[in-house]
């Protein structure tokens, strides 16, 4: 009776206030007209262009249902179970759900390994790794920014050093040496070891080398995570840091990665991506995404005979993930200026290095666009306003597809070469300023 006197109240007092407030919700487009138009925007540039960032790709439906839920409202600092504030009886259940679908997503054993889904991203959730089982000073090995590692690998330069002492290794001929590295490693005695997949996969052999040195093993596996879980993820930007649950080199890991995670270094968890993250994680284990996944790689190889064909050198000759990485130095180019002449033919790419992802789906648009313009990078393509996460809307690009884009993205190479030519000087910013003329003598070479 009590607790029924006590619902009563609080329907009272909401709708007293409800009846009092001049507070209206309005949808986006009525209460901030500028911002959704940008959104819109962005909307309608990422529905033309073709996206060839290997980091990216488009989610599903689903998971942005989960993203844009009122899970964003929650505040949850802790752990499932051992929270800082009330009302998180579904917070706990969504989280613990995350966790077991990522270790049934990678094939791995509750009672042996566990998982902390909270990191915000990729970088954080490393630096995380870092805390847990690093104190400064200590020692790391990993590759080198432009050799496949990341800038959270212990990059540096001139004027920025991290806060570990750091030895990088550079790729000979596009291939890690690992005779050279087993012998560098027991001469640098590193604490931890990062197996980078940033453009290349080197994990497996390095666990002998890493025990050889007493070394932590660390691999980072952002951009392979989906490949390697049979399948990216398609899923919402986040981060995911597995661990074994035996002690490793005396460590407790899971103890120590979940303090360096909370309160170490975040404050409560973003419980709308971890929602969007348990969606991705069910949409991975389908055999409709490992065939996706299956595609992927056999794109990615059409790819890369293509151009290999066409005359360019590829790091390590080839791929066999998602990614192509293409030397341009031989042409005496660089891939800022490349990326620019893509980007104004609605090819989004990544600067300096020429790093290429090939995915299975793309627009309707963006195809019949495809065989009007010249190119140059690859990514991934479901569309805005799918009704299955596992069926896009989009057209499914196969192998010889992709021997088409190939071609167009020689002929955008070909067409950056002739406007470096033209362009009135021969700093970036003389070519960047020459092709955004409006006169720009090219233009009709890459618009419709």
């Amino acid at each position: 009776m009590k607790e029924r006197s006590i619902l009563v109240f609080l329907n009272a007092i909401s709708r007293s206030i409800g009846d009092a407030s001049t507070f209206k919700d309005y949808s986006l487009k009525d209460a901030d007209p500028e911002m959704h138009a940008l959104i819109e925007k962005e909307k309608q540039r990422q529905s033309r262009c073709l996206e060839l960032i290997a980091s990216e790709n488009f989610t599903s439906r689903a998971v942005m249902e989960a993203v844009g839920s009122c899970l964003t409202n929650k505040y949850s600092e802790g752990l499932p179970g051992k929270r800082y504030y009330g009302g998180n009886e579904y917070i706990d259940q969504i989280e613990t759900l995350c966790q077991r679908r990522a270790l049934k997503a990678f094939g791995l054993d509750e009672e042996k390994w566990g998982v902390n889904v909270q990191p915000l991203s990729g970088s954080p959730a490393n630096f995380e790794v870092y805390t847990a089982l690093l104190q400064p000073h200590d020692r790391i090995m990993g590759l080198d920014l432009p050799h496949g590692g990341h800038l959270s690998h212990g990059f540096m330069t001139p004027k920025r050093r991290p806060w570990l002492r750091t030895l990088i290794i550079r790729l000979q001929s596009g291939f890690v040496d690992y005779d050279m590295l087993e012998k560098t490693a027991v001469l640098f005695r590193p604490k931890l070891i990062i197996a980078g997949a940033n453009l290349t996969l080197w994990a497996i052999l390095l666990w002998k080398i890493a025990d050889a040195v007493g070394a932590f093993l660390m691999m980072d596996m952002a951009h392979i995570s989906g490949l390697v879980a049979a399948g990216s993820l398609r899923g919402p930007r986040g981060g995911m840091i597995f661990y074994r649950k035996d002690p490793v080199l005396g460590i407790n890991l899971e103890g120590a990665i979940n303090n360096a995670v909370f309160p170490g270094l975040q404050g409560g968890p973003h419980n709308h991506t971890i929602g969007g993250l348990a969606v991705c994680l069910d949409h991975a284990q389908s055999p409709e995404f490992k065939a996706y996944q299956s595609q992927v790689v056999s794109n990615c190889k059409a790819l890369a005979r293509r151009l290999t064909e066409l005359g360019y050198k590829l790091v390590s000759g080839g791929s066999d993930n998602h990614l192509v990485l293409v030397d341009l130095r031989p042409l005496e180019i660089d891939g800022a200026r490349v990326e620019k002449i893509l980007d104004l033919a609605s090819i989004t790419s990544i600067r300096t290095l020429f790093l290429v992802s090939a995915d299975i789906y793309i627009s309707l648009f963006l195809l019949m666009f495809l065989y009007c313009i010249p190119y140059r990078y690859l990514c991934k393509f479901p569309f805005t306003g799918d009704k299955s996460a596992l069926v896009p809307g989009g057209i499914r690009f196969k192998e010889e597809d992709f021997v088409t884009v190939a071609e167009c993205i020689h002929s955008g190479v070909q067409l950056t070469l002739e406007a470096k030519s033209s362009a009135p000087g021969p700093k970036l910013k003389d070519f960047m300023d020459y092709v955004e003329a409006p006169d720009f003598p090219l233009r009709a070479r890459y618009l419709p």
